[in-house]
Formats: C-alpha cells, sequence, structure tokens
C-alpha cells in the first residue's frame, strides 16, 4: 500500500504541539519579514527583542541580554555577528573588565528601532483583527508558558490518585 501523501497532517497531532508552534513562529517571521522589506526595516525578525532589550539597557553584555530576554547565552551570541554586520550594533571591551564585551546600538540601530516602533503599532493592530478570527493566540500562549512553568510537563505526566 502506498505511503501517505498527507504526511503534514499526520505531524498536526496535539503530541506534535511544539512542531506546531515552531511552524506558527517560522510563518510568523517569513510573513513579517515581508513587511519589514516592504518598510525598509533591516533589522532581523527574530532580534527585534534582542534589540529592544539593548535599548533599554542603553548598552549591555551577552549574559545581560539573555537574563533580560530570558534566553540562553548561547543563541545572544550567535545573533549579535549579523546585528554587527549590518551595522545596528558596535561590540566593545568593558573598561572594568577586558574579557567581557558590551554591546550598544548605533546610530543606525536607533533609527531602525524607531521604523520598528512605527510597525509595532501597525502590526499590533494586524494581530488583533487575526485574533477576532482566530482567537486570541497571544494571551493563549502566554497562559499555557506560565502553566508550564508553574507545573512542568514531567509532572502533569504522573498519573493522578483518583
Amino acid at each position: 500500500m502506498p505511503a501517505s501523501t498527507d504526511r503534514a497532517a499526520d505531524l498536526d497531532d496535539i503530541s506534535f504541539l511544539g512542531r506546531l508552534s515552531e511552524a506558527l513562529s517560522q510563518t510568523i517571521e517569513d510573513q513579517t519579514r515581508e513587511l519589514f522589506d516592504a518598510a525598509g526595516i533591516v533589522i532581523p525578525v527574530r532580534s527585534c527583542s534582542l534589540l529592544t532589550a539593548l535599548r533599554q539597557a542603553g548598552e549591555a553584555s551577552a549574559a545581560e541580554l539573555a537574563r533580560a530576554l530570558g534566553q540562553s547565552h548561547q543563541l545572544v551570541i550567535q545573533k549579535c555577528p549579523a546585528l554587527i554586520r549590518l551595522g545596528l550594533i558596535t561590540q566593545h571591551p568593558d573598561p572594568a573588565d577586558a574579557r567581557r564585551k558590551l554591546f550598544r546600538l548605533t546610530e543606525k540601530g536607533q533609527a531602525q528601532m524607531a521604523m520598528q516602533d512605527r510597525y509595532s503599532e501597525e502590526i499590533s493592530e494586524v494581530y488583533r483583527r487575526l485574533f477576532e478570527e482566530t482567537g486570541d493566540v497571544h494571551a493563549m500562549i502566554l497562559k499555557t508558558l506560565r502553566a508550564l512553568k508553574e507545573r512542568p510537563l514531567r509532572e502533569r505526566a504522573t498519573p493522578q490518585s483518583p
């Protein structure tokens, strides 16, 4: 008997929630990139929160940015070379500890963040209209993340006593 031609549907099962979340994230990234391109925003879509955290800090190390974002130090470090190449941030040694590198937005980075701020207002409205159709995915994701932090899957997998 031939293999099913609808393999993706087989993987849309609830047990593959992580895969579906990644697919949603990738779709949002791809479609946001199109909007960024049209608006002249060169910021990598997945680096917007990093640049926002850096703008708030003024100057920060990768470790400080990782803590602010709730991400790994390694992930922050991986994003920085592209941001430097794009001229959005600079890197320099910490005067107090030469082993530590500090990052700061450039003038171009500041200008791009201002453009991204204007875009954020527009995309928030786009998401509100989408959520009228689908339900508030943002609120559901936040609620699910909080629930998993309070009680991880390993605890939820434990059989409950009657």
